[in-house]
């Protein structure tokens, strides 16, 4: 069942002279933003010709298309999740075959991780209907306003990654889509 958008976001103007109540408001008009985005992103995922997988369960994914072959314990650091949380989606990923589990080279004891075919084209079919939906939003505003988009979230990006610490395969795989 679709979810509907909110009707309208809240207008924030921000000042741009940097001061709190600046960047408060651009929180603010992010977090909204953000909100709808995940609506978007639910109705994709619903729409999935597979059967859907969690919001964990697709970081899981994500990380494994930017570090193919990594073991569990790593892959648990990269999440920030307890090792028999991260047991239990690989579990659950691997019986949908979206992950295959292979002997490590390196440690007889270890397993690497990586997607399986059906895995790629999941992540390869969520990101295009993704990129549609979003497409059709850009599509709708002036050129201007797609200008000032694209360069407000390129410094958005700049500053998460630099700033923030964000998990290293998450910017390595960022990168490597865009």
């Amino acid at each position: 069942m679709a979810q509907r958008l909110p009707r309208r976001l809240k207008t924030v103007t921000v000042g741009g002279a940097g001061s709190e109540a600046d960047q408060q408001a651009a929180a603010l008009a992010a977090r909204e933003a953000i909100e709808v985005l995940e609506v978007l992103w639910g109705q994709s995922r619903e729409l999935a010709p597979t059967a859907p997988v969690s919001i964990s369960q697709l970081r899981v994914l994500y990380v494994l298309a930017g570090k193919d072959g990594i073991n569990q314990r790593s892959l648990g650091e990269e999440l920030g999740s307890t090792a028999s949380s991260v047991s239990r989606m690989c579990d659950r990923l691997h019986a949908l075959d979206f992950i295959e589990r292979t002997p490590s080279s390196a440690s007889r004891r270890e397993v690497e991780l990586r997607l399986s075919n059906k895995g790629v084209r999941y992540l390869k079919e969520l990101r295009t209907r993704r990129e549609e939906s979003l497409a059709q939003v850009v599509a709708s505003m002036t050129p201007p306003e797609q200008a000032a988009f694209a360069q407000g979230l390129a410094c958005f990006r700049t500053a998460l990654l630099r700033d923030q610490g964000v998990a290293g395969t998450v910017r390595e795989e960022a990168a490597g889509s865009a």
